[in-house]
């Protein structure tokens, strides 16, 4: 039933068809002795009536010329109900087109019928004058009928407008979010490998120098190295989760509590200082807290000398949290082999960014590098 009723809709030629139940039922006016035959003449109307939403003008033209013909003839010229229905039809369809400045030329044109209607015909009876405005409230209706659907058609469409262009918005904002999601990963992605990977390379290098002199040194780096990559995999495992299943599964992730084994996993000499309570702030700035400390370990490693020594500072306050990660200059040279690909500073930019703090790099005057970060919990987006 429902499949029926939205397929007559679209036949918009079935909502004409109780007028063209008027046009065949509608009783002749004229004297009861003229043939009904000539009386089905006027029914021609229905014709042009046929094609007057593909072809208004055209339409109103044809019904104007067949009342012309109706109303110069005395065999149709009483018939008067049809051809003035037919006249009001054409004007609405054309004021409901928009198509105004034609529909007033044809108007004119109806009234000027109407005028010789009464004057050739309309004699006969007891008031022409009557006969001739009596139909004036018709064409009123028909124009402000016309009028209406009109307005509330370019209603219908701004709203399927309006409706397509939220629509559109709804998928932008969904792609953006899909890319902002991909551009999360990747930083993510970055910050777990590059630590992790610089760790292990390094440890890995110190176990072949170590282990002709140093047996249980090996042993100890081989463990570290172990570790590392283990904890690199679990890391990697929960974010190929979270690109599968999506928000609930990206807890637990690394919090400020973890921060000591990413110190001594670092196998330099790094020591840690936190002051403040992190069980009250967002998990989602003790995360950026962490990977902000995780990548300034990991620069360290790859870019001072092995001899260097770092400080870990991280103070909790209610409206922000402040990180500095510093290192000494050391003396041994620069262990090489550690490609960078340049986008430590910058995601720690972008960490810093979200929480609307500010980010200070550069190197100390006696020598070293100091990382200092300030993440604002209250102005965070």
């Amino acid at each position: 039933m429902e499949r029926l009723v939205v397929w007559a809709r679209k036949q918009r030629w079935m909502v004409d068809l109780p007028l063209y139940g008027v046009f065949v039922l509608l009783a002749p006016n004229a004297a009861s002795h003229e043939s009904w035959s000539f009386r089905a003449i006027p029914l021609l109307f229905l014709l042009p009536l046929l094609a007057r939403r593909r072809f208004p003008r055209t339409a109103a033209v044809l019904v104007i010329a067949g009342v012309v013909a109706v109303y110069t003839n005395e065999v149709w010229a009483y018939d008067r109900g049809r051809s003035e229905l037919a006249m009001a039809v054409v004007l609405f369809t054309l004021v409901k087109n928009g198509d105004r400045r034609f529909a007033v030329v044809i108007a004119a044109g109806m009234a000027g019928l109407d005028w010789m209607w009464g004057f050739t015909w309309g004699v006969d009876t007891q008031n022409p004058t009557l006969s001739i405005i009596g139909v004036i409230p018709l064409y009123i209706a028909a124009w402000a009928l016309g009028e209406f659907f009109r307005a509330r058609d370019q209603l219908t469409r701004e709203e399927s407008l309006r409706a397509g262009l939220a629509a559109s918005e709804q998928e932008a904002q969904a792609r953006a979010a899909v890319a902002e999601e991909r551009t999360r990963i990747a930083r993510e992605l970055h910050d777990v490998l590059a630590h992790s990977m610089s760790v292990i390379v390094l440890n890995a290098e110190g176990a072949k120098l170590a282990r002709h002199q140093d047996p249980d040194a090996v042993d100890r780096t081989l463990d570290t190295i172990g570790r590392t990559g283990r904890g690199a995999l679990a890391e990697l495992r929960r974010l190929l989760e979270v690109m599968h299943a999506g928000e609930p599964v990206r807890s637990p992730q690394p919090t400020v509590a973890e921060l000591q084994a990413l110190v001594d996993q670092c196998g330099r000499e790094v020591t840690l200082e936190v002051t403040g309570e992190a069980a009250e702030l967002p998990a989602s700035a003790a995360l950026q807290a962490y990977r902000i400390v995780q990548e300034a370990l990991t620069n360290m490693l790859k870019h001072a000398p092995p001899d260097a020594t770092g400080h870990v500072r991280v103070a909790f306050t209610r409206a922000e949290i402040h990180v500095e990660v510093t290192n000494t200059g050391g003396r041994e040279p620069v262990a090489a082999g550690l490609p960078s690909a340049g986008r430590g500073l910058a995601g720690m930019a972008q960490r810093v960014e979200l929480y609307h703090g500010r980010l200070e790099t550069g190197p100390l005057a006696g020598g070293g590098y100091r990382v200092g970060a300030t993440l604002r919990i209250g102005d965070a987006s």
